[in-house]
């Protein structure tokens, strides 16, 4: 493949030039003349703009078609979990790898060219265009590939199967009312992630909510043998890319150095630290007054299976147990879903709704036909909710375990982001077929669901009545805080874990201890129970297990209020920013559209600017969008000791 595209080592061992004769005296002999030296093949001429323009083409090519054999492994594998859908899944994986890995080294012969701008783009993105870089020896690339999906499989087949307790029924997990129904002998159920997450957002039963958590975290130490091996073949393959380790490689993708990006990381989480330390306190006081002084004192972190949610990542769950103000509106939007009934297709159809509302297409036929929607009762399936686009021709999917809840309403709005994203950028090259950066492709549906306001659920019969005095405000932007500001710094962490495991800053032997580490740091966040490096705690979160970067998520909700302030102002909106809904808007629409349809052709900062006329992250649009809020928890937080 190297010859075919011009790419052949040049030719060693040219024989040296015949050696000079001196001219025969008198009487002698002259001796023979030599023989003429073979001429030395000429040296590889330096490559052109051509050859670089050929280059591109031909791995835009290969690309495509290993992109589609890959994602359709995948899906299978991801849609019905067995160990032959995981060997083909890893064998897809494989090939990928082997030819990335070879196209990225091969790409630096035209470092230094004078080229066309888009040609250079691609190449410089090709050099980054992996998130796993592969090891050149077969045997260590096809470990890897396998590990990558094996990791993936053992999280999605994870379970927690409870014990009975004295007194109670051997189905403690389920809940209460569940378990008094299945009857004190009965055989306990194991429970997966879904079932347990449940339990999390509804329980206020300490010991319940304990073993929910424990339970799920207890599926993740299988994955610490195979999470080492991964980074350390991850870090040999970006070794041989001449990078440092992996997390350098995930931080090379901004438009800017490893080093400015997480310095870039750093900025952003300093402006918004004070609003979620006002967060933190408040809520930290309410659910204090409910456990008890005894289990959560007054500078502590608050216990981790209390917030509603496995990771403690958004909190909005318990939403009802610190309500602001009583008596207000229903913000009650699952309660609605489920008096209407709404199945699986008609939730995502309320999202397709409201990216048609702008203008875009309506999702074709061919996605309502092979989208997993609904968790199968007869096969393994990953339920983490993910968008796909199964090679280039827009063959656009939605896996999601469907749940009737306003949490899933707001999640399917932000994969069909992903969605239309992907559809908007289908006919570019490949390598440009990327969000402008990884946390504009996760931001784009999350802008969308900012304009999902209690007004518009009115009209969609989803809310009653909306109240718009200032306690009613005030209910609705906490609830918006405790999914927004409560996740910023867990979406932050993830990766600096990450980065450091990669560094070699955190050894393997103190993995969990650094995790919960900096849980304690940017989280103020604990484990309920005692933890060790016998537990594997990164591991309970998809993300770690497939090998998914994060920070993506963090930018994500940096970017929305971003996006969410300049289209407002696109849609002619006047009055508080939280009140704005662009739906209906067809110059937003537009606007939003010719941003997502550059994709990656253009650096991150210039698509921004396409939207926002600035170039550069703010999160001043976030703060104005809670100060109304911040002023009232710096209120209600006089008295009490903030911090931890």
């Amino acid at each position: 493949m190297l010859v075919a595209l011009g790419l052949g080592a040049a030719c060693s061992g040219a024989a040296p030039p015949a050696a000079a004769t001196a001219p025969p005296r008198q009487g002698e002999e002259a001796p023979a003349t030599p023989a003429p030296a073979e001429a030395a093949p000429p040296q590889a001429a330096p490559p052109g703009p051509a050859e670089a323009e050929a280059f591109v083409a031909a791995v835009d090519r290969e690309l495509r078609r290993l992109r589609i054999q890959s994602a359709r492994a995948s899906w299978v594998n991801q849609t019905y979990l067995t160990d032959d859908t995981d060997a083909l899944a890893a064998s897809a994986e494989e090939a990928s790898m082997e030819y990335l890995s070879r196209t990225m080294k091969a790409a630096a012969r035209f470092d230094g060219l004078a080229l066309p701008a888009d040609v250079a783009r691609q190449l410089s993105l090709l050099k980054i265009s992996t998130s796993l870089p592969a090891p050149s020896d077969p045997a260590e690339r096809a470990e890897l590939a396998a590990l990558s999906v094996e990791m993936t499989s053992l999280y999605g087949k994870g379970k927690h199967c409870p014990k009975a307790r004295p007194g109670r029924a051997a189905t403690a997990g389920l809940g209460a009312a569940r378990a008094a129904r299945a009857g004190a002998g009965a055989e306990p159920k194991c429970l997966a992630l879904d079932e347990l997450s449940s339990l999390l957002k509804t329980s206020r039963d300490w010991d319940e909510l304990l073993d929910a958590w424990a339970g799920w975290h207890a599926i993740a130490p299988p994955l610490r043998p195979k999470f080492e091996r991964y980074v350390a073949l991850g870090n040999k393959g970006a070794a041989e890319l001449g990078l440092p380790d992996v997390g350098a490689l995930w931080r090379a993708g901004y438009d800017m150095s490893p080093d400015a990006f997480e310095a870039e990381t750093e900025r952003l989480w300093g402006k918004v630290k004070p609003l979620y330390d006002e967060l933190h306190c408040y809520v930290r006081a309410r659910l204090r007054a409910i456990h008890g002084k005894d289990r959560i004192g007054e500078k502590a972190p608050i216990p981790a299976h209390l917030l509603g949610n496995m990771w403690a990542q958004e909190w909005s769950n318990v939403y009802g147990l610190m309500e602001p103000y009583k008596g207000q509106p229903s913000l009650d939007v699952t309660r609605k879903i489920k008096a209407k009934k709404l199945d699986e297709k008609q939730m995502v159809s309320l999202g397709e709704r409201f990216f048609t509302s702008l203008g875009f297409d309506p999702l074709p036929a061919t996605f309502w036909e092979r989208s997993l929607l609904k968790k199968p009762a007869d096969r393994e399936v990953v339920c983490h909710a993910n968008a796909w686009d199964v090679g280039d021709r827009g063959d656009l999917r939605l896996k999601m375990c469907v749940e009737p809840s306003e949490e899933d309403l707001i999640t399917i709005h932000h994969e069909l982001g992903h969605v239309y994203y992907f559809h908007q950028y289908y006919k570019l090259p490949i390598l440009f077929q990327s969000g402008a950066n990884e946390g504009f492709h996760e931001g784009i549906g999350d802008t969308l669901a900012l304009s999902v306001t209690p007004r518009y659920l009115r009209s969609l019969g989803l809310l009653d009545r909306v109240s718009e005095d200032e306690k009613g405000v005030i209910n609705f932007l906490f609830k918006k805080a405790l999914d927004k500001i409560a996740f910023l710094p867990f979406g932050k962490l993830i990766d600096q874990w990450r980065w450091d495991v990669f560094s070699g800053r955190t050894k393997p032997a103190d993995y969990n201890a650094a995790w919960w580490a900096l849980r304690l740091k940017y989280q103020g966040v604990a484990p309920p129970v005692q933890r060790s490096e016998a537990d594997f705690d990164p591991g309970a979160k998809y993300h770690v297990a497939a090998g998914v970067p994060y920070m993506r998520y963090f930018l994500a909700h940096i970017y929305q209020f971003q996006f969410h302030r300049a289209l407002c102002k696109t849609a002619g909106h006047t009055g508080p920013l939280h009140a704005c809904s662009i739906h209906g808007s067809a110059a937003a629409g537009e606007k939003l559209r010719a941003m997502l349809s550059l994709g990656a052709s253009r650096p991150w900062q210039e698509a921004m600017r396409a939207v926002t006329g600035e170039t550069a992250a703010d999160p001043g649009a976030m703060l104005e969008y809670f100060e109304p809020l911040r002023r009232w928890l710096k209120e209600q937080n006089k008295g009490e000791v903030c911090g931890w």
